[in-house]
């Protein structure tokens, strides 16, 4: 008898500073020996960023085995995106403008289907799929890192919104609109991890880095402490509104940043019960996400493994 033929997705993952690729299997498991990696970052020109992505994909693709047959190729991106033009502005990558990264990798594998999505709605994919969502209806998905993203789940499906980019809810907003800068007072203006070390330094801190704060927090230090805790309470406060909004029974916390404190999960978790008004948007439950890095290309996988 033939070899039985294993289904298998080329998740491509395309962030500020890198873009990542790697096979998946419909069970959710990140093949061994398939990830490839290439760099990005703000100063690439539009060509070398789209050479990255290219070759990351096309190394890994080159992994495929004779016994597995690709069924698709998704990509997951830092937004905003153009779902119906297949095209991706990232910004933090301001040369890449409607970059069209649908055509560009269809160019790999003709004929196979190539989806695209914010990339926090790849990491809601990811959780409700595999994590800390799974069994959920309605559901949110938030990244803090340097910046802050998110995804929803509503109805037991992913929320995309017109263009591809419902689930921002980092550039929602906490305070009042400040005329000289409209970043300012948004969830990822407080609460992300930059946002909290330069809020930190602005305070006499003399560090430089999340990895610094996170010591300075488990030593005591005021300003760090401070530091955490303010970010925490903006995230908080973002789960309570969007839970508010959505009726939602959980919201899964991924990123480096919710690392800076072994009790940074709680602290969002209190901040949340704190800041809901109704019952009902109090009862979220808020945990810390199930997959580790893994969450931005599982959930680029299952735009075309899973319907």
């Amino acid at each position: 008898m033939p070899d039985a033929i294993t289904d298998v997705g080329l998740a491509v993952d395309i962030g500020g500073t890198k873009v990542d690729a790697a096979l998946v299997t419909r069970d959710g498991v990140l093949l061994a020996g398939t990830a490839a990696r290439r760099p990005t970052g703000r100063a690439s020109t539009r060509e070398q960023i789209s050479a990255s992505i290219t070759e990351a994909a096309a190394s890994t693709l080159g992994r495929l085995a004779p016994d597995q047959r690709l069924v698709g190729i998704g990509i997951g991106s830092a937004g905003p995106v153009d779902l119906p033009n297949g095209a991706v502005s990232p910004v933090n990558l301001p040369s890449a403008q409607d970059l069209r990264v649908v055509d560009l990798l269809s160019r790999l594998a003709p004929g196979v289907p190539v989806r695209l999505a914010l990339d926090g709605t790849c990491i809601a994919l990811a959780e409700h799929w595999l994590g800390a969502l799974a069994g959920c209806r309605n559901a949110l998905a938030m990244v803090v890192s340097t910046g802050i993203g998110g995804g929803f789940i509503a109805d037991g499906r992913p929320v995309t919104g017109a263009t591809g980019n419902a689930g921002h809810i980092g550039q929602t907003r906490l305070e009042a609109v400040d005329d000289a800068d409209p970043l300012a007072g948004t969830v990822e203006a407080v609460g992300s991890g930059t946002a909290a070390v330069a809020w930190a330094r602005a305070q006499g801190w003399p560090g430089d880095s999340g990895e610094g704060l996170a010591v300075a927090y488990r030593s005591g230090d005021d300003i760090a402490v401070r530091a955490v805790r303010r970010s925490a309470d903006a995230v908080g406060r973002a789960i309570a509104t969007a839970a508010t909004l959505l009726d939602l029974e959980a919201a899964a916390i991924a990123g480096g940043f919710v690392n800076v404190a072994d009790d940074y999960i709680d602290l969002v978790r209190a901040a949340a019960r704190a800041s809901a008004v109704l019952p009902y948007a109090r009862g979220v439950r808020v945990e810390r996400s199930a997959l580790g890095g893994d969450g931005p290309l599982l959930g680029a996988a299952a735009l075309v493994l899973r319907g």
